[in-house]
């Protein structure tokens, strides 16, 4: 039995049947636990926009020390990143992730104890710090277990932790902060910080038993598994038109430069309704905590619907430009009408939703191309750097939102520019993504 992979048969031991079964064993050992991973990453990175509207005014922070705080976590993200995951292709991704995970959840509990400005801002360098690499490393490592033609819908699974972390932290953040204010003289913002790190901790501590670096060092698939699936694997690395460029070569590949900008403005998007959205929201005429922690979940349901539909449709066309465009237009339209949600709970949480899902959609199908047109020792490299650069657009936009808010009164001018920014990064995708021809390796 054999699958087509380019233009020559893969053989196959068990045939496609086993095959699939090989692929659905794995993605339901793998992505599942990523997923997990990726939730508790994105409440430990976001919980601040809602921890904000306490300690804020407790600790005398104005939204320019805001701002600037946030933005710090993006410094370490920039500096760490590209050595995390060039560590990475050199230990492999469980000691990595691993390591990662325990130091970024001791981190963002760190954020409990800051009193001063400066306080605040070295907490959350180090969250960046510690957590630099691990996205780019977990899109590497799918890259090694499933073929370009199943890309999509797994990075969409792993990428759906997003808007659901949303679902799942913001009310229990909300709850948090409202019941265990003053319990055993810790105030709410406090806990949210200790009860939401402390996951981070303990997964990071269990992926290391968990995790298998490659299919072939797994210790949970037998020896036909591991020969069909590497072979498969293989053939799809060789069947797709991709660099032969080494990291160093790779710098100098100006869609390496193309594809950070258009990360750089979906940071600058993220940062709209993940760090201002509480305060959006409050500012549409919802004042209770733990309301406008409900709320702040619609945008996310929303999202995760999309997103899954969007991974599922993109690899069935095999195209992956337009369809991360289309996500894009969404955001833009989002962030051009929510200037005129204001006083209006409903048109607001509306404008979030189109920015989130045209955020995630982008996100997930983006995230797919990387990992398929870098070569295998670029890639890690590669990856992270193309995520570095662009988290240099959340750095910009924590600032300039703070900078506006606070010189104007109001983010409408920020939301505009931002707005072009997501316009310039879709079309910058557009000319400078490489077009993918359909492939039917383990599809």
């Amino acid at each position: 039995m054999t699958v087509e992979a380019g233009r020559e048969p893969i053989a196959l031991e068990h045939g496609r049947d086993a095959l699939q079964a090989t692929l659905e064993k794995a993605k339901w050992r793998i992505v599942p636990f990523l997923f997990l991973c990726f939730v508790v990453n994105y409440v430990d990175r976001s919980n601040v926009g809602l921890a904000k509207l306490h300690f804020q005014n407790e600790l005398g922070f104005s939204d320019a020390v805001y701002g600037l705080g946030v933005s710090f976590f993006f410094v370490g993200f920039l500096l760490f990143e590209v050595p995390s995951n060039l560590l990475l292709a050199r230990i492999g991704a469980r000691k990595t992730l691993s390591r990662i995970m325990v130091l970024w959840g001791l981190a963002s509990i760190a954020l409990m104890i800051v009193k001063t400005p400066f306080e605040f801002y070295l907490a959350r360098f180090l969250v960046g710090v510690f957590e630099a690499g691990f996205v780019p490393g977990v899109l590497y490592y799918l890259s090694q277990w499933f073929p370009s033609t199943q890309r999509a819908r797994i990075t969409s699974m792993f990428m759906v932790a997003l808007p659901i972390s949303g679902i799942m932290s913001n009310p229990l953040s909300g709850w948090l902060m409202s019941s265990m204010n003053g319990f055993h003289g810790l105030a709410g913002w406090q806990w949210l910080f200790l009860v939401e790190g402390l996951p981070s901790v303990i997964l990071g501590s269990f992926a290391f038993l968990y995790l298998s670096d490659t299919p072939e060092t797994s210790s949970w698939l037998d020896d036909k598994e591991k020969r069909d699936l590497a072979g498969v694997m293989e053939r799809d690395r060789n069947s797709i038109p991709r660099t032969d460029h080494s990291f160093v070569q790779s710098l100098r590949d100006v869609r390496i430069y193309g594809f950070a900008f258009c990360v750089f403005t979906q940071f600058c998007v993220v940062i709209v309704f993940a760090y201002w959205g509480p305060t959006i929201l409050r500012g549409s005429g919802v004042k209770d905590v733990t309301q406008l922690g409900l709320l702040n979940t619609i945008p996310f349901l929303v999202s995760m619907a999309l997103m899954l539909l969007a991974g599922w449709h993109s690899d069935r066309k095999m195209e992956r430009p337009r369809h991360a465009a289309c996500g894009q237009a969404l955001t833009v339209a989002g962030l051009i009408l929510l200037p005129v949600s204001y006083g209006s709970p409903t048109l607001t949480i509306a404008c979030l939703a189109a920015l989130a899902s045209g955020h995630y959609v982008f996100w997930s199908v983006f995230w797919t191309i990387p990992p398929t047109y870098l070569s295998r020792s670029a890639a890690p490299g590669g990856i992270a750097l193309i995520n570095s650069l662009g988290a240099t657009g959340g750095f910009f936009a924590s600032n300039f939102l703070g900078w506006i808010e606070t010189s104007t009164g109001t983010l409408t001018l920020g939301f505009y520019s931002i707005a072009v920014l997501a316009a310039l990064g879709a079309l910058t995708l557009l000319l400078v993504a490489p077009k993918l021809e359909g492939r039917r390796v383990g599809r």
